[in-house]
């Protein structure tokens, strides 16, 4: 690599003020919640910052499955299990949503020979 390679590379970079502790629990059925609790660069909870929680599942398909990630509005894990069901729903909808808009889109192209 030259000098003006690594000169046009962006910094890779850690940002130590937005660090989260990565905790992940699990049904072992349906799904993952991840729960992201801030932390302060030595590692210590940061009660300044909430903690976040994002759900995993995966929807079966003819053509396989299509793995589904949302942030599930929550402040403790309990809630955020009870809310999972309706998070998962809801950004599967806005999926179908999307996908039906592009093949909308797709279907409304004139194609100029």
């Amino acid at each position: 690599m030259t000098s003006t390679d690594t000169q046009n590379t962006p910094e890779i970079k850690i940002d130590q003020n937005n660090l989260y502790h990565d905790e992940t629990f699990t049904d072992l059925k349906v799904g993952w919640i991840r729960r992201l609790t801030p932390v302060r660069p030595d590692g210590t909870r940061d009660n300044k910052r909430k903690p976040i929680f994002i759900g995993q599942t995966q929807f079966a398909t003819p053509e396989g499955p299509i793995p589904i990630q949302c942030e599930i509005p929550a402040k403790t894990l309990m809630e955020a299990t009870a809310k999972f069901s309706e998070a998962m729903e809801l950004t599967m909808k806005n999926i179908i949503e999307k996908a039906m808009e592009m093949q909308r889109q797709s279907a409304s192209r004139i194609i100029k020979p």
